[in-house]
């Protein structure tokens, strides 16, 4: 008797399966499909947010440069910039100035400290310099009188041009509203530049005397430099004696311009970039003359970075080295929560830490009389760069930590295999197979540190001081103390102050433009060391 055939098991699935898939096939679409739309969508609604923040950004920031360009062209009309060309002589003898003041601040302490003089006696000791100083610091009380009742008279000339284009714009808004009879009351007054000028470039002739006066009076007052304690305070007034020379090497380029300068000369088109890519300032709601220039801005971020770098990098790269190849299971299982929960502080208590506590300590740190060798110690200004690198160190170390700690168990096992049976120590088989073969990977995890510390607003906002001004770089390592602005830092405090369409809020979505150009090229570098180091791993 043969067996009967097995009977073949039910093709049609179980009723609750049945009706998932018919109601998948209904919309078109299987599982898979619907697994795809999904991520897929994801990846298109960042490019589209991504797009959306470009176009924005530069649709608001683009109107700068046309507005810019006619700042500027009302700088060059009303006769500021004129003025300017004089002050010029000015303000270079200031900063000669200050620079005698701190080689007569070297030698006060110099009496005090090494030679142990009183006050008095010290003071007394430098009469020479003082009475020097004196000359020089008053040789420049014609010039500056002469800028002074100038800058009186182009600031009236600039005010009765914005109030003859206020009164244009109040008369064409009042015909495009058909309020003709308004309109008509509206009284314009033009200015006539010519005429008003005239007692701007008329003092051209008393300026020339006034700066040949100024050169000759500086000349001998060098010749007069009085001897100082050390050869090397000696060696900086030799240093002030040349800087002085080169100032006045610069009268006869000051005059020639004087002599060429014309209202009339349009503005190009490139001063407008070139002001805002390169200029040194960064000043609003200015009586005088507004100037947006990204440049203090931008070195203050890199600034602030740079220092929170190089001290995250080494935390976080050697704690993952510690966690990945050194330490055991259990102080793993305490060290990497403790590590990423710092990415969980907000960055507000952070700045609020480094206003109270942070500053302060290190203030007080750096009056330690065991730490004035340290560059830049003692300090005065607790907020400064110093102190919110040491911030923003402490937010990217959680980032930083982790990219390398990927980045090291990434390596492929055979290596440090390979090198223990050569003989070589856990020591040795780290630094030498280990930390070089995910070299791409940590370093990747730096750039990426940068890119998280750059962007970062409230902590700069708070604790880098907020001194619009480019660090003085001749202090050296010393420049880590000086307060800075960022560009995040200006952007968080000012945009709520700005009237929209402004040239003020044009001018800072253009720094937000710089600086979101700014991150996504150092996220795309860190991704290409990222894919070349996933390359080579393979």
């Amino acid at each position: 008797m043969t067996p009967p055939a097995p009977t073949a098991p039910p093709t049609t699935p179980p009723a609750g399966f049945v009706i998932q898939k018919k109601t998948v096939r209904l919309l078109g679409l299987t599982v898979d499909d619907c697994i795809k739309v999904f991520f897929g969508g994801n990846a298109v609604i960042s490019v589209v947010v991504l797009a959306l923040i470009t176009y924005f950004l530069i649709r608001e920031g683009s109107g700068f440069f046309g507005q810019n360009q006619r700042n500027l062209e009302v700088y060059r009309r009303a006769g500021l910039e004129y003025v300017d060309l004089m002050r010029a002589l000015s303000d270079d003898h200031t900063a000669l100035t200050r620079y005698l003041a701190d080689v007569r601040l070297r030698a006060l302490t110099h009496h005090l400290e090494q030679e142990k003089l009183s006050l008095e006696a010290a003071n007394a000791a430098l009469a020479p310099l003082d009475e020097f100083t004196g000359k020089f610091t008053d040789a420049v009380d014609p010039v500056r009188g002469l800028v002074s009742d100038l800058t009186e008279v182009a600031s009236a000339i600039k005010t009765k041009f914005i109030v003859s284009e206020d009164k244009k714009e109040e008369r064409r808004q009042l015909l495009a509203e058909g309020k003709v009879a308004e309109a008509d009351k509206v009284v314009i007054v033009p200015v006539d530049f010519v005429s008003e000028l005239k007692p701007l470039t008329g003092t051209l002739p008393a300026y020339k005397e006034a700066s040949r006066a100024l050169a000759q009076q500086l000349t001998s007052v060098l010749a007069t430099s009085p001897p100082l304690p050390t050869p090397e305070l000696q060696q900086r007034l030799q240093t002030f004696s040349a800087l002085t020379r080169d100032y006045l090497a610069t009268f006869p380029e000051v005059e020639r311009r004087l002599e060429q300068w014309d209202f009339r000369e349009p503005v190009p088109a490139w001063r407008a970039f070139s002001a805002f890519l390169f200029g040194r300032q960064w000043l609003t709601a200015s009586f005088w003359q507004d100037w947006y220039g990204v440049v203090p801005l931008l070195v203050g971020s890199l600034m602030v970075s740079v220092v929170a770098l190089l001290l995250a990098v080494p935390l976080g790269v050697g704690a993952a080295i510690y966690v990945n190849q050194v330490a055991t299971e259990r102080e793993q299982k305490l060290i990497k929560p403790a590590i990423e929960f710092i990415s969980a502080i907000p960055s507000v208590v952070l700045g609020f830490f480094g206003i109270a506590v942070l500053g302060q300590a290190l203030r007080l740190l750096s009056q330690q009389e065991w730490l004035s060798w340290v560059p830049g110690f003692p300090y005065s200004e607790r907020l400064n760069i110093l102190t919110a690198g040491c911030l923003l160190a402490l937010i990217a170390v959680p980032t930083i930590f982790t990219l390398a700690e990927d980045a090291l168990n990434n390596v492929p096992r055979g290596l440090k295999e390979a090198s223990y049976a050569l003989g070589a120590s856990r020591l040795q088989t780290t630094l030498r197979i280990i930390v070089p073969a995910s070299l791409s990977g940590i370093i990747s995890a730096a750039l990426l540190g940068l890119g998280r510390v750059i962007g970062e607003t409230m902590v700069v906002l708070l604790c880098a001081g907020n001194r619009i001004a480019i660090p003085d770089f001749t202090q050296g390592l010393a420049v880590v103390t000086q307060p800075v602005h960022t560009m995040t830092g200006i952007i968080a405090q000012e945009m709520g102050e700005v009237v929209r369409g402004s040239i003020h809020y044009r001018a800072l979505f253009l720094v937000g433009l710089v600086l979101f150009v700014l991150s996504l090229i150092i996220n795309y570098v860190a991704q290409k060391i990222v894919r070349r180091y996933r390359i080579s791993i393979g």
